[in-house]
């Protein structure tokens, strides 16, 4: 479904999604990935993501799918192959981002299929071919991705970065769309305990479980002693 058709119904958060809001150093930590590779997915000579304006943030549709370009690239795919693929898969869906939408999550898999039929690849070959069907490594690989995420509205619209065994959560409604543990900023937490203050200190403050603020913590990097 072609984006101009949440646009004519939008509602107020709608608009949040297209804003620039992450740095190009917040995408590569988040997908994991490095900065310089990112950098050269949105701005290089033939951008994979959408193209965007030196040293302007990334929207919360193109964090989208920076995470998913990583996820090709992670398990061997080369970018000429994604780029070719995503071109591909945004004409079939007529969507400017549609790594984001729920059609790919749903119907992905036979878009790939019918993308192998005239351009046979080797490395698709990982995501879709394992069994007589290939639904089998559509499941195990891409279905871990798409575990990350929450759709609603047809969107992608709650990304859990660290696993769905972590607390951390990045939506784009909420705190202005930064990681958070029960709609705090990971960010406050890490600026609390770099100012000195202990994480019970922490705990106390904002009324949150230990574990809450410890995961949160560890997702922005900070190694904690005594963590326990």
């Amino acid at each position: 479904m072609a984006l101009e058709t949440y646009e004519r119904k939008s509602e107020p958060w709608f608009r949040r999604l297209f804003l620039p809001a992450y740095q190009v150093s917040d995408a590569a930590r988040y997908s994991g990935a490095h900065p310089n590779t990112v950098a050269s997915w949105c701005r290089g000579t033939s951008p994979v993501v959408e193209f965007r304006k030196h040293r302007t943030p990334l929207s919360y549709m193109q964090l989208v799918e920076v995470a998913f370009v990583a996820f090709f690239r992670s398990i061997g795919v080369p970018m000429p192959r994604i780029r070719s693929a995503k071109e591909y898969v945004a004409q079939t869906f007529r969507a400017e981002y549609p790594f984001v939408q729920l059609e790919f999550k749903t119907e992905g898999f036979h878009v790939l299929m019918d993308y192998q039929q005239f351009n046979p690849s080797q490395e698709f070959n990982k995501v879709i071919v394992a069994d007589s069907s290939g639904q089998l490594a559509w499941t195990d690989l891409l279905g871990e991705k798409f575990a990350e995420f929450d759709y609603e509205n047809e969107l992608a619209l709650r990304w859990h970065p660290a696993g769905r065994n972590s607390p951390v959560v990045l939506d784009p409604r909420v705190a202005f769309g930064a990681p958070t543990v029960q709609g705090l900023p990971t960010w406050t937490l890490k600026g609390r305990y770099l100012a000195g203050e202990e994480v019970d200190e922490i705990v106390s403050d904002f009324d949150l479980p230990r574990e809450l603020v410890v995961e949160g913590l560890r997702f922005e990097g900070v190694k904690i002693e005594n963590s326990a």
